[in-house]
């Protein structure tokens, strides 16, 4: 063979294999887009570990407004805190998880934005199952897990964790939204109502009657004065009566 003919050869297959890569990854293209996760301590019972999350965009004419994320066991909402999020964005704790949103980003921008966990569990992976908001309405939920060996199509952002260090242990976990202080006792004395007034007064009688308050001890006490009083009104007017018969 020539080198020409040999040349000319090499280019072809030079073309045919550029032209397979290209086909292969447009046929990717609508799977590359993706929630993904990553932590600057990616291990096991690790504390205070950053965790950066990025959602690419995929619509072409709205931008996005919220993340939604489902967070996995071991990991309760108060134990999360936003550390940085789009310009305007809030973070919210919900049941099972948290949103971050506000007013939309551009279109095609991805959305970025970091959130610091109090402690991850002792696991060896974890799946934030995330469903994400457009301006317009759309919904796109990267919320599937491995099942089977099969790839899932929108597969939920995982992150894979080392063995916890030696003498790592759990910490008490944050109290959960439906946990509730217990109420103080109120000190102030409460006023019986207008329909149990009678029944009030009743006992406060009865009650001073049964301790012998004050007040009782003093109304027998001018019983007791006004009955002599009267017997010796009674003997003094006898005896004038009688002198004068005399």
């Amino acid at each position: 063979m020539s080198t020409h003919v040999l040349g000319r050869t090499t280019r072809r297959i030079g073309v045919a294999g550029a032209l397979a890569l290209t086909a292969t990854l447009a046929l990717a293209g609508p799977a590359s887009a993706h929630a993904e996760v990553e932590a600057d301590t990616a291990q096991a019972l690790a504390e205070n570990v950053t965790l950066s999350f990025v959602s690419e965009a995929e619509s072409g004419s709205a931008g996005f407004t919220e993340m939604r994320v489902v967070l996995p066991e071991g990991i309760a909402p108060g134990d999360v805190t936003l550390v940085e999020a789009p310009k305007g964005w809030k973070f919210k704790a919900t049941n099972d998880g948290y949103t971050v949103g506000g007013p939309k980003l551009a279109v095609r921008t991805d959305a970025e934005y970091k959130v610091k966990v109090r402690q991850l569990p002792d696991a060896k992976e974890l799946a934030f199952k995330t469903v994400e908001t457009y301006s317009d309405g759309e919904v796109s939920r990267w919320i599937e897990l491995p099942s089977g060996g099969a790839e899932p199509e929108q597969p939920a952002p995982i992150l894979k964790l080392k063995a916890a260090a030696p003498g790592a242990t759990p910490i008490n976990p944050s109290p959960t939204a439906s946990e509730t202080a217990t109420p103080t006792p109120s000190t102030t004395k409460s006023t019986p109502a207008a329909g149990n007034a009678d029944a009030a007064a009743t006992a406060t009688e009865k009650e001073d009657e049964d301790t012998g308050s004050p007040t009782g001890l003093i109304i027998g006490g001018v019983v007791v004065a006004l009955a002599v009083l009267g017997g010796g009104a009674w003997w003094l007017v006898k005896r004038r009566a009688t002198a004068s018969d005399n």
